[in-house]
């Protein structure tokens, strides 16, 4: 079943208007549209456009929002219609996105996903060159400039923009490189937007990214380093949360942004168990993971988070789950997160191997060598000898066996 099947028309509304209250704008009136069958010109069919014509002389609205994706056409018909400046549900994602991107690469992602969809428009005022206030300027508003462009314009930023985007690609590339060499695994959060991702990453890495109760609070990727309980050593990113019907725009024009989910040793799904939606939101998200390419075979762990509000018996039922089942958690209140950091630890070194190295314990480089690049399991002291017990990644075994020849002995293979 789609997850356009397992929706409801009054949570597609719900999530109209979280979408709407994450640009600050104030809904006068929201309804269901049932539509049969789209109009052509208007998407809606003309009785539909005639009663909302009279209900926008009534309140009088500076925007009304079709949650919906609107052909140039059908929206400068209904504009025309209703008298009235019109969004679609694209615009809205991309005027929240603009208003977000707080890096530079972040920024350029966003504007790309702008022009491509104003591309596809009669070329109107181009507004988000020189403004005073976030967002891409389909809302207008003061402090902001007109600029009139026209599409050879628009082609040449794209063309710029996208140049831009691949140095930032490369620099990001050679700081992927530069991680494989510490080498530390990376797990990337994921999930529905809203989700509870960032509070999360903020309870696993003790720091204070941007978290809060609207939709797209987190834009750009964060990463922080993480030591596990058994001693593993990783990178966690956040990244932007996924949502229905993503534009086509802004996918393409954030591949580079969540590459860092492409390259992670572990995905993690950071799934919202009190929400009704939960179902249709996972299948949402591993629609957009297909998409991006991420391989079926990547190891990938669900986290159901906000299991605090549910009723004592749920989570008590969720916390109680044993074997490879989600695994619950409350990013709120901590509770899970002991179990769910050790689902990270036996994720990221399935696959690992466990070797045994003796050292001179006057060596205190090789030492140190040792606990940088490997996880200790055990340490013993043998008179003047230090004896480790290591578990290692198999592509760091010759690493090992280069710095230390002849002093290496493999335990125990393929890690359960």
């Amino acid at each position: 079943m789609s997850s356009r099947a397992l929706r409801d028309a009054q949570a597609r509304l719900a999530e109209a208007v979280g979408l709407t209250a994450a640009i600050q704008l104030e809904v006068v009136l929201a309804q269901v549209a049932p539509l049969a069958r789209p109009t052509p010109a208007t998407l809606l069919g003309t009785g539909k456009v005639e009663e909302i014509g009279l209900l926008a002389k009534t309140h009088e609205p500076d925007v009304i929002i079709v949650n919906a994706h609107l052909t140039p056409v059908q929206q400068r018909n209904l504009e025309k219609a209703w008298n009235s400046k019109v969004l679609d549900r694209t615009a809205v994602i991309l005027e929240i996105f603009g208003a977000r991107a707080a890096t530079r690469e972040g920024r350029l992602q966003v504007e790309l996903a702008h022009l491509s969809y104003q591309r596809s428009r009669l070329v109107r005022s181009w507004t988000h060159l020189e403004r005073q206030r976030g967002g891409f300027g389909f809302l207008g508003g003061p402090g902001e400039s007109q600029i009139e462009t026209d599409r050879r314009l628009i082609a040449e930023r794209i063309t710029k923009i996208k140049k831009e985007l691949e140095t930032v690609k490369r620099t990001r590339g050679l700081g992927r490189q530069a991680r494989r060499k510490v080498p530390f695994p990376v797990v990337a959060l994921v999930g529905y937007t809203n989700a509870g991702k960032s509070t999360l990453f903020n309870r696993l890495t003790e720091s204070e990214v941007f978290a809060k109760d609207l939709l797209f609070a987190t834009l750009d990727p964060t990463m922080r380093g993480v030591k596990l309980p058994q001693g593993t050593k990783i990178i966690l990113s956040d990244t932007v949360g996924f949502i229905a019907d993503l534009p086509t725009e802004l996918i393409a024009a954030f591949r580079a942004t969540l590459e860092e989910v492409l390259e992670a040793d572990v995905i993690v799904h950071v799934r919202d168990a009190a929400h009704d939606e939960t179902q249709a939101q996972k299948a949402d998200v591993m629609a957009v993971l297909e998409e991006l390419g991420v391989p079926p075979d990547r190891p990938m762990l669900e986290a159901l988070n906000k299991i605090d509000l549910l009723e004592p018996s749920q989570r008590a039922g969720l916390l109680n789950r044993r074997g490879d089942e989600a695994l619950a958690v409350s990013a709120l209140t901590g509770e899970g997160v002991a179990a769910l950091l050790a689902g990270f630890e036996a994720g990221v070194t399935r696959g690992n191997i466990t070797i045994s190295l003796k050292l001179d314990a006057a060596d205190g480089s090789a030492l140190a060598f040792s606990y940088r690049h490997a996880q200790v399991l055990e340490r013993r002291m043998r008179g003047e000898n230090i004896s480790l017990s290591l578990r290692i990644h198999p592509d760091d075994l010759g690493r090992f066996e280069s710095r230390f020849p002849k002093k290496i002995i493999v335990e125990q293979g393929i890690d359960g």
